[in-house]
C-alpha cells in the first residue's frame, strides 16, 4: 500500500515525466523521425556530426530514401534502407518523398485496394516517388505509372523509426 508520502512524490513525478516524452524542438524545426532523400549521386557518410569524423563509406543513390532520427544544425543522423546509421550534412537532403521496393515485385494497384486491378510491379530496391499514405495504402509513381502499393511493401512510408 501506498503511503500519502509516496503518493505526493508520485503526483510531484507525473508533469515532469509527460514533459520528458513530449517532443523536443530540433534544430531544423521538423519532427524526427522523418524521411528525407539523398540530393546527390555520392554522399558521405561519417561516424559523427562533423568533416572531422572518420567517413565510413559514400552513398551512391540519389534519390535513395532514409529517415532522419538524429539532427544538429548542420547534420542529420539517417537510417538507410539496409538499417545502416550514419551522419551526412544537411546540405546532402532534400524533403522529398521516395520509397523503395521492400518485398519481392509489390504489385502497384489502380485502387488502394487488393482485389482492384494491378498495374505494375515494383522491384525490390527500385524507387518511386511517394504521393501519401492512407489506411495501410501508399500512391506512389515510378516513371509514368501511378498507382497504389501495400505499405509494408516498400521502404520509406512507415513513421515509425526504422533503425534502433
Amino acid at each position: 500500500m501506498l503511503t500519502s508520502a509516496a503518493l505526493a512524490m508520485l503526483a510531484c513525478a507525473g508533469p515532469a515525466a509527460s514533459a520528458e516524452t513530449a517532443a523536443r524542438p530540433t534544430p531544423s524545426g521538423l519532427p524526427v523521425p522523418r524521411y528525407v532523400v539523398l540530393k546527390f549521386g555520392e554522399v558521405n557518410a561519417r561516424s559523427g556530426p562533423g568533416d572531422d569524423y572518420r567517413m565510413l563509406w559514400v552513398y551512391k543513390a540519389r534519390g535513395l530514401p532514409v529517415q532522419v532520427i538524429a539532427e544538429t544544425r548542420e547534420w542529420r543522423r539517417v537510417c538507410d534502407p539496409r538499417g545502416n546509421l550514419a551522419w551526412v550534412h544537411g546540405r546532402t537532403v532534400d524533403g522529398k518523398r521516395n520509397v523503395i521496393g521492400a518485398t519481392p515485385m509489390a504489385a502497384i494497384h489502380s485502387r488502394p485496394k487488393a482485389s482492384s486491378r494491378v498495374l505494375a510491379y515494383l522491384r525490390p530496391h527500385a524507387l518511386a516517388s511517394l504521393d501519401k499514405c492512407k489506411n495501410g495504402w501508399c500512391k506512389i509513381k515510378v516513371d509514368r505509372i501511378a498507382g497504389w502499393v501495400a505499405e509494408g511493401s516498400v521502404w520509406g512510408a512507415t513513421d515509425k523509426p526504422q533503425c534502433r
